[in-house]
Parts: structure tokens; sequence; C-alpha cells
């Protein structure tokens, strides 16, 4: 049996052991794909050969800076922790021998300024700061405190009352208070009750909560164990993507270790309540991010949303009263217990608390992920967290909330990010994918990408989303292949509204969103296609045509030898021209082209 005196004394005994030197590097799944394993392999190897047994290597999860991967974080007594980033193993023998052998840093490998400038981490509080394989790890920054105060001094309403006063809304898309949530499922009648952990992130772009489940997994099982002895749920499910390996595994892991410390399991902490959690792998359908059909899936069935009410607080899991938060909502839980609802309360705006957790990815510099509080402009994320936009070029648009959201065109760049600003401007938090978009995308082809998806992933429950979907995806196919009309722009408006109406669940009624945004501030756009059978961005190529100027061309033939259809005639040192029947609008003349004489129409 473990207890909070036992908890004080692991997190002590584990804080005088890095005291010393500590070497992090990063193991989730961005650090992986880019070589970090060989990275981990050639430290390892280097640290022996020159016998630097003073210094501990340890692995972590993402730290949030994709862009940098592979990357390791140097930890000294006494001195602020740098990181060695784009690293190699012939930089990682480099930086052995002479920083942690010879004490001279290479500044040239080093990354400059401020990492985390700007955010403030509390979902993301362990990640890139512990061993995900490591309880004592996480008991070291404080971990199951929060378990063990609920259960040995507080009441259960008095938890749920916590959760109501943080003012704490979901983070899995629509922001729902998620006191009230945990209240509904407390005060529901029911002999058995479940809490269920939804980690099915289904987004295009999206990887908040495989982060969290990879860097900081006992956050969410702490979080889960203190969600049931709130509500009087004795057992739970983790619904996790089986295309998240990683984050399979170290939950696995995690789990294991606190059943046999006693953190699940009977009689936890030496209390009487006993709480058993279970993973469930889910098989990659978007639609299972929707939470009857989530339910369904666990019950074995085909992941199917059902009509509300009953909501599942009330009649959920076989029936029973079951509490649904996501990866991200759980991950605040163990802080906000230990610091207090105001503490929570007093980060964000008025309606909006707390932080959120953004996969920052698309036409940006410094891709990766990302905290800040509610309210941060969303100017300040491009620009001062994510670096801008590659090659000087121009912002046109970021696209948040994945298919169930909108697009931010740049009139609206200053707009505070957070629940309510975000609906006035006809986007949504979602569950915080966030894709920049450049100039030179088109919105009509953005739109169409994300219908495609919508497709795809439709139940096909319900006709409004099964055939609203697909029509409107036949609609924008006909515009960005030139053969749309004025009357195509009508009929999307009308097929939004259709299926807004009367789809099933919310992935039917917002699935019209990115649609209605680009055609609400790229209406002109939708227009060019339809009426001058032009793409202004060159993107559609069924309408996008290349010419060569004459007064630029200077007849060095590279464009004819790149050309995969022969469509370029001309000799050397004389004007080139493209047939324009043959040309297949591929772009690869002109991004061949060094004197910038091919453009697009």
């Amino acid at each position: 049996m473990t207890t909070v005196q036992d908890l004080a004394r692991i997190k002590d005994l584990q804080l005088s052991q890095r005291r010393g030197k500590r070497v992090l590097v990063g193991l989730a799944t961005c650090g992986v794909a880019a070589g970090a394993e060989a990275i981990r392999t050639e430290l390892l190897a280097a640290g022996e050969k020159f016998g630097l047994s003073d210094f501990a290597f340890d692995r972590t999860g993402c730290i949030g800076l994709c862009a940098y991967e592979p990357m390791m974080e140097v930890h000294r007594q006494g001195e602020a922790p740098y990181f060695y980033v784009n690293l190699t193993p012939e930089r990682v023998r480099e930086i052995v021998e002479e920083d942690f052998s010879g004490g001279r840093k290479l500044d040239q490998y080093i990354l400059g300024g401020e990492p985390l400038k700007s955010q403030l981490r509390i979902a993301l509080r362990n990640c890139g700061v512990i061993d995900p394989d490591s309880l004592e790890d996480y008991i070291a920054q404080d971990g199951y405190l929060a378990l063990g105060t609920v259960l040995s001094t507080m009441k259960r309403p008095d938890i749920v009352d916590v959760i109501k006063r943080s003012g704490l809304r979901g983070r899995g898309g629509g922001g729902f208070p998620t006191g009230l949530k945990w209240e509904f499922t407390a005060k529901a009648p029911g002999d058995h009750k479940y809490v269920i952990c939804n980690a099915d992130e289904g987004d295009p772009g999206a990887f908040m909560d495989r982060s969290i489940l990879e860097g900081d997994p006992h956050a969410v099982i702490e979080a889960m164990a203190i969600a049931a002895y709130a509500v009087g749920a004795s057992e739970g499910y983790i619904y996790v993507r089986a295309e998240y390996p990683l984050a399979v595994d170290r939950l696995n892991r995690a789990i294991a270790q606190a059943e046999e410390m006693g953190l699940l399991g009977e009689g936890i902490m030496g209390s009487e309540f006993s709480f058993h959690l279970h993973l469930k792998l889910g098989s990659g359908a978007f639609v299972c991010g929707e939470e009857t059909a989530l339910i369904a899936s666990i019950e074995g069935q085909r992941g199917m949303p059902r009509p509300r009410p009953p909501f599942p607080a009330s009649k959920g899991l076989w029936g029973k009263p079951t509490l649904i938060n996501n990866v991200e909502t759980f991950a605040n839980v163990p802080t906000i217990i230990r610091n207090g609802a105001d503490w929570f309360a007093a980060i964000g705006t008025d309606k909006s608390k707390g932080t959120k957790v953004f996969a920052l990815g698309g036409n940006i510099n410094k891709t990766g992920l990302v905290e800040v509080p509610m309210g941060t402009r969303l100017r300040e994320v491009v620009y001062d967290i994510g670096g801008g936009l590659p090659g000087g070029k121009a912002f046109k648009a970021a696209q948040t909330g994945g298919p169930s959201g909108g697009c931010i065109p740049a009139a609206h760049i200053d707009t505070p990010i957070d629940y309510d600003s975000l609906l006035a401007i006809g986007s949504m938090m979602g569950s915080g994918g966030l894709i920049v978009i450049d100039e030179h995308a088109c919105m009509v082809d953005v739109a169409r990408f994300f219908l495609e998806f919508t497709v795809d992933e439709s139940c096909g429950k319900c006709p409004p989303c099964r055939v609203g979907t697909r029509r409107m995806l036949q609609v924008l196919e006909r515009i960005t292949a030139g053969q749309g009309t004025e009357e195509d722009i009508v009929k999307l408006k009308d097929l939004a509204e259709g299926m807004k109406l009367g789809s099933l669940c919310g992935l039917g009624q917002s699935a019209p969103n990115p649609v209605m945004s680009t055609l609400r501030y790229f209406e002109d756009e939708y227009y060019a296609h339809v009426r001058e059978k032009r793409c202004p961005a060159g993107v559609c190529t069924a309408i996008t045509k290349y010419w060569i100027d004459p007064e630029k061309c200077r007849g060095c033939t590279l464009c004819v030898k790149v050309c995969p259809v022969s469509a370029i005639t001309g000799k050397v040192k004389e004007i080139h021209e493209i047939e324009r029947d043959a040309c297949i609008s591929c772009g690869a003349c002109q991004e061949k082209c060094p004197f910038d004489a091919i453009s697009r129409r």
C-alpha cells in the first residue's frame, strides 16, 4: 500500500538522484521518426567510451519543438538547461567529447533564444521533463499527490465543486463545462458507473493527445482515478487509436506500474476506493471520436452515433452512467486539484479558463506542440511562437478545429484564441489542430480537401451526413475542375443548412464548416473559379495554365528537359513556348526556371 508519505519519500529520493548531470533525449513519435533512437544509442555508446558515469542519459516525451528533432536537453546543477537540436550520430559523438567530457559547449548546435516563449504549460507540464516509463519520475513532479489528497481529505461533492469553479471546459471540441459533466454523472442513479478517456484523436494534423499519452501517461491515469472517485465509478477505459503504438505501449506500462504500487486496483492508497482501468484500441474510424459512437465501439458494436438524450452521463456504456472526457481535459485535473480552482480560473479569459494545447502545422517555420493561455492572439502563435511562414510568405488563413472547424483569414489574425471568439468568426476550437495556410493556397481546394476526408469518414447512419457530404464534395470537385456555375455556390449553402439541421451527431452538423467559412471570407475565389474558370492561386490544375514571358526567357532549355509530356518547344537561346492543349499544369517548368520567366494564370 502506497501512502502520501511514501510519495514524498519517493519524490525526495528521485530529486536527489537528479542533482547531477542529466541529458534527456526526445523519444516521442516525432523524435523517433526523425532518428532519435539512433541518437540515444550513440549517446550511450559515447558516454561509456568517455567514462561519463556522472551523467544520466534518459528518454523523455515530446517537448513540443518538433521542427528541431532529433534533440536532447542538457541539465547541469546550477546552470540553465539548453537544447542540442537537429542531431546526427556524428554530432552526438562531437558533443560528448567536447561538451560532456571536455566542458566546452558547441554553440553551433545549440538552440538559441527562448524556445518556449509565451507558453504556459499545464497539460504539457511533464512532457519533455520526465521519463514517461518511470513512475518515480512522475512522482517526483508531485504525481499522484492530487489523488492522495482527494482520497484522504476531500468529499466527493467537493471534488466536483473544485472542477466546476475552475472553469475547465472540455478540450475535445465542444467546450462543454467539465464540472457539469462530472456533476451529472455523480448524481445519476446507478449501481455501477464508468469513466472513459477519449483518446481517439482523428483530426488531420492533430497530435496533442498522442503527445500527452507518450510523454506523461500517469497524468491521465491519475486524473481518471480522481474523476472515478468523484462520480462514484469503479471501472474505466482509455479508448486509444491502434495507430498510436508508442502511446499504447507506454500506457500499458504505466497502468501496470500503478497497479503494482497500489495506485490502481483494489483499496487504492489504503482507502475503500477501488478503480480498475482498461485499454480499448480503436481501428481508426474518425466517427468514433463522437462519444456515443465510441461507447458503441467499446461494447463491441459498429461505431455509430445514437440520438441524444439520453446522454452518456445518465445512460452510457452498457446502459450505465458514464463520464467521458478527452486526454487534454484529464491532463489538467491533477494540477487543478493541487493548486486550487481559483489558480486555474485566473488564467485565460472570462469564459475560457486555463490554457489550450495546439498542434501547430502547415506552412509554418516552427512546427510543433504549443500550449498558451486562452485569449492569446493568433498572431502571437503564428509569428512569435511559430516563427512566421517560410520564405517570408504572407499569412492567408489558419484552419482550426479540423474537419469540423473553419478558416480564420488574415483580417482576423489578431483574434483571441478562445471558445467564443472563434465561434463568432465562423471557426471553432476543436481538439487543437492549427494549420497555417500561406498566400499560395487555393481556399476552394482547402474546403474540398476537408470534405473529401469527411466523406470517407462518415459512418453513413443518417442521410443528411451520408448524402450531404458527398453532394457537397461533388459540387466542389466540379468547381475546382472548371465546370462549376454560380448556382453551385447556392447549392453549397443550401446543403450546409440541411446538414446542420438534420444530421444525427455533431460530426455531420459541423462537416460543412470548412466550406462555409471559406465562402464567408474567400467568396471571390469561388467566383473566379465559376465565372472566369480560373484558380487565382494556380492550384487547381484543370483550370491553371502556364505561360512563358518572352521578355524573360533566355532559351536555356531547362523547362524543356523537365516537362513530363513534352509540351514545351524551343531551341537553345531561343524563346520557348508552351502548347496549351498538351500542358498538364504540373508546375515542373516553373520550379526549374532560373529566370522567373514562367507564370501561372
